[in-house]
């Protein structure tokens, strides 16, 4: 079992929220829920698997908060 950590936004525009794996390729989704979202990027993640183990092209660290007066 391996654990992917996903940023997830909702846009304003669409009202859907838009996930995705950073540094993964490919591995991003949407959905109306937060729970349809994670079906739907654990399924992109299970078919990107299907080719191998990806090259991940980052690692994702944390979130930081900045400051602008």
């Amino acid at each position: 079992m391996k654990i992917y950590t996903a940023i997830i936004e909702k846009c304003l525009e669409t009202g859907l929220y838009v996930g995705f794996i950073p540094g993964f390729p490919g591995a991003h989704s949407q959905a109306e829920s937060l729970d349809e979202l994670n079906t739907n990027l654990k399924e992109v993640i299970e078919m990107l698997l299907e080719d191998g183990e990806p090259a991940l092209e980052s690692e994702f660290i944390g979130t930081q908060n900045v400051v602008v007066a």
